[in-house]
């Protein structure tokens, strides 16, 4: 199997502060893995590393059969779908759902191309996919939590990428929400064929497809493995342990 995510004595600092600590990492393709660990432990950072942009101080990183540089993670990163933890948008901003679906169409399209008929057939059909598309005229800043969601996944996967990243995508939303939306990225997950890097500190979150998880606490990995591990309480209690 070759690998989606490979990375190699990975440290990343933002002035004096280390955020991720000499950090190895394969993740193969096709891959569903969850990221656990408390919360100020790195996850969050890990995916920045994996997204592109992240100030890696020292060590390698390699995406998608290509090694990444500060020359090419702008076009890696076409190739990748990321949905984050929360996004705020003011309601009176007077953009649509489906304009803000189709922002997802403009890394592919490239900054010459305006987008056309086909770009607008395909976010439709993204917001049908995540059971939005009766909210196309809806302005994007007046969605529940969950429908807000629902659009940054359509968005994320409108780009048709490669690889989809998902940093805390159920935090903060009810039950109904969150089975709804896991059964949305397990249903694009296997649609799409795609490499699902999922990050969260709710384990009931992580779906039964994940075949393999990663524990981080303290800016390190501590274990990456199958998620059969996940059945380990000893390793969840030293994982968690002294966690605020």
């Amino acid at each position: 199997m070759t690998e989606a995510v490979s990375l190699r004595s990975v440290t990343v600092s933002y002035r004096e502060h280390i955020a991720l600590r000499d950090v190895s990492l394969d993740i193969g393709r096709g891959d569903f893995c969850g990221i656990i660990g408390p919360n100020g432990a790195g996850k969050t950072t890990l995916l920045t590393v994996i997204n592109g942009l992240g100030r890696i101080h020292c060590g390698t990183v390699r995406i998608l059969d290509e090694t990444a540089t500060n020359t090419n993670f702008g076009r890696l990163r076409r190739r990748i779908g990321y949905v984050a933890q929360q996004e705020r948008v003011d309601p009176r901003v007077p953009i649509s759902c489906l304009e803000a679906v189709l922002i997802g169409r403009c890394g592919r399209a490239g900054l010459l191309r305006r987008l056309d008929a086909n770009d607008r057939e395909r976010a439709l059909a993204m917001m049908e996919l995540t059971r939005m598309s009766h909210l196309a005229s809806r302005p994007v800043g007046q969605l529940s939590g969950g429908e807000a969601r629902k659009i940054a996944l359509a968005r994320a996967l409108v780009q048709e990428p490669e690889m989809l990243l998902l940093d805390e995508p159920t935090s903060n939303l009810d039950p109904r929400a969150v089975s709804e939306l896991t059964e949305l990225v397990v249903d694009a997950y296997r649609r799409f064929n795609l490499t699902v890097v999922m990050v969260t500190h709710q384990l009931d979150h992580l779906p039964e497809v994940a075949n393999r998880v990663v524990m981080v606490k303290n800016t390190r990995i501590v274990f990456a493995g199958d998620r059969a591990a996940l059945d380990d309480e000893r390793l969840l209690a030293g994982l968690f342990a002294d966690a605020a």
